[in-house]
């Protein structure tokens, strides 16, 4: 297995990363619907992509406020969702996540969330940029 390029040691600083601009990727197999990224950009929601490659990893750092929904979608990479504050409910699951839990969600698998009355922080890593299939 061959090594993977890069620094020994990558610090990436939470303060020094601006908020993400979905709709200025330049992939557009990347972007989210424009319409969920206004409707999200209106109620407060944002997000970071705080780990691009290095590494050989992706992370992004969500912050949704209470009652978003993250309409059903599926991503082409299995991702981590880690929760850091509030929490969700997994739509049609009935999965209740709350702070400190992590969900593994595999690739091409459908899911949504609503988030509770307290939003949710939360972290998504994946092993690959994913791309974004909505099935709403």
């Amino acid at each position: 297995m061959s090594a993977t390029p890069g620094p020994a040691l990558c610090v990436l600083r939470f303060e020094e990363i601006e908020w993400d601009r979905p709709l200025e990727a330049a992939d557009p197999g990347l972007r989210p619907p424009e319409a969920l990224v206004r409707a999200a950009e209106q109620q407060g929601a944002r997000r970071k992509r705080l780990v691009r490659g290095e590494g050989g990893f992706h992370m992004n750092r969500s912050r949704l406020p209470p009652g978003f929904r993250i309409p059903p979608h599926s991503h082409d990479h299995d991702e981590l969702l880690v929760v850091i504050r509030g929490g969700c409910r997994i739509d049609g699951e009935g999965t209740e996540l709350r702070a400190d839990d992590a969900v593994v969600i595999r690739a091409q698998h459908r899911y949504g969330f609503t988030c509770g009355p307290e939003g949710m922080d939360f972290l998504t890593i994946r092993t690959g940029e994913a791309r974004v299939r909505m099935e709403e």
